[in-house]
């Protein structure tokens, strides 16, 4: 669904970023899939609620609830959903584990789940399995890199136990490889199956609309592609789930225990909607502010121009390191924004770290490596990037 396009296409794509960030020039940074920087925009917010944080006297009384509503907003505007269906949570893990504690997962039925996918969507039900009855079926890495037939037919298989919940990466945080979710969606449909989205490499930077695509959860944290703040996540739940416990028993989740009241309890029925899942200690007037600018920036910009930027820089790598004696997955099999490279006999030792030392910033992930540009890159990156891992691949090129 990612092309580059024409060359009038490309003239008008969505330029490079850069000049919103505190980026030398010397700096080739191609590792957003680890963590992105701060806007210099977001980095001004932070201080300033710091200063503000500091003089709380200062604070309106509606402030805090102000901050929790825009960060709402912006996380769903992300993924097209309505606010009231966004819990504000502090990570995967904890959406994950939330969750798990509305699911019901039948006894005798499977939990599929991708190879070596993150921990997140994967430890919770590994750990829950003994005890409920339920197998975690592992979608083994293709070979041939397409995971999106692998997943569908760990679905399909006959003879299997049933599919209870298919809890997966849309994007394989490893090498980039893409998951049609909306074909793995509709398989779990037929099955009356639930489904768990960890958007963490996609939110933002590929289209996704939860009205249509119809998941149970869909998590993403705002620290990578979202340009924002370590500790700040948002969980979609379907309003069909609405109706489960939460994680933690807070105040806010309830409709009407408040401090100001002459009764505290005086309601402790739960909130409608998916606020009754939010964190506690939900007032990060430091951060969330912060995480709101990214991802108002983010959907300002466009999922698809961001996308197509990407892909042009991604697809300008590929070509340029084809006959190096590097792997390179096929375009229609991997995110547009995300770039992995295997090599023959395994990655050459010290080959991450000699690059570092030219200012060039990229990961090692399970024996490749992972090439993540973001809007703050340009061509120029691209180039410098290729032409010092063709030199560095002659270096360490054994005699």
């Amino acid at each position: 669904p990612y092309r580059i396009g024409s060359n009038q296409e490309i003239n008008q794509m969505l330029a490079s970023q850069r000049a919103l960030f505190e980026m030398p020039r010397d700096i080739c940074y191609l590792n957003s899939a680890s963590y992105s920087p701060l806007p210099l925009r977001t980095q001004d917010a932070g201080r300033a609620a710091i200063g503000r944080k500091g003089k709380p006297w200062t604070l309106d009384a509606d402030f805090a609830n102000g901050q929790h509503e825009r960060a709402r907003t912006a996380a769903a505007r992300l993924i097209h959903a309505d606010p009231a269906d966004i819990a504000l949570i502090p990570s995967i893990g904890y959406g994950v584990a939330t969750a798990a504690k509305v699911l019901t997962i039948d006894r005798g039925a499977r939990v599929i789940v991708l190879e070596d996918d993150h921990s997140s969507p994967v430890l919770e039900w590994q750990t829950r399995a003994a005890a409920q009855g339920f197998t975690v079926e592992t979608v083994r890495r293709p070979g041939d890199g397409d995971w999106t037939s692998a997943v569908l037919a760990a679905i399909e298989r006959s003879g299997a136990p049933p599919v209870s919940l298919a809890s997966i990466s849309s994007v394989h945080w490893s090498d980039g490889g893409l998951i049609d979710i909306e074909k793995v969606g509709a398989a779990l449909r037929q099955r009356a199956a639930t489904f768990l989205v960890d958007a963490t490499h996609s939110a933002g930077v590929l289209t996704m609309d939860v009205k249509r695509l119809d998941p149970d959860f869909v998590l993403f944290p705002t620290y990578k592609w979202l340009l924002g703040p370590y500790g700040r996540a948002f969980l979609y739940i379907a309003k069909r789930h609405q109706g489960g416990i939460p994680l933690e028993q807070t105040s806010f989740g309830r409709r009407d225990v408040r401090a100001e009241n002459e009764v505290y309890f005086a309601d402790v029925s739960y909130v409608s909607d998916a606020g009754r899942f939010d964190m506690g200690e939900r007032d990060h007037f430091i951060s969330m502010e912060m995480a709101s600018i990214g991802m108002e920036m983010m959907a300002e910009w466009g999922a698809t121009a961001i996308a197509q930027r990407l892909l042009m820089l991604t697809e300008r790598i590929a070509e340029g390191v084809r006959g190096t004696g590097v792997g390179v997955p096929e375009r229609h099999l991997r995110a547009p924004h995300i770039l992995s490279l295997s090599f023959r006999d395994g990655m050459p030792t010290g080959l991450i770290e000699g690059l570092a030392t030219e200012g060039i910033y990229v990961a090692a992930r399970l024996g490749r490596m992972r090439i993540s540009p973001h809007v703050y890159n340009d061509e120029a990156d691209a180039e410098r990037f290729v032409a010092a891992l063709a030199r560095r691949l002659v270096i360490v090129k054994p005699s």
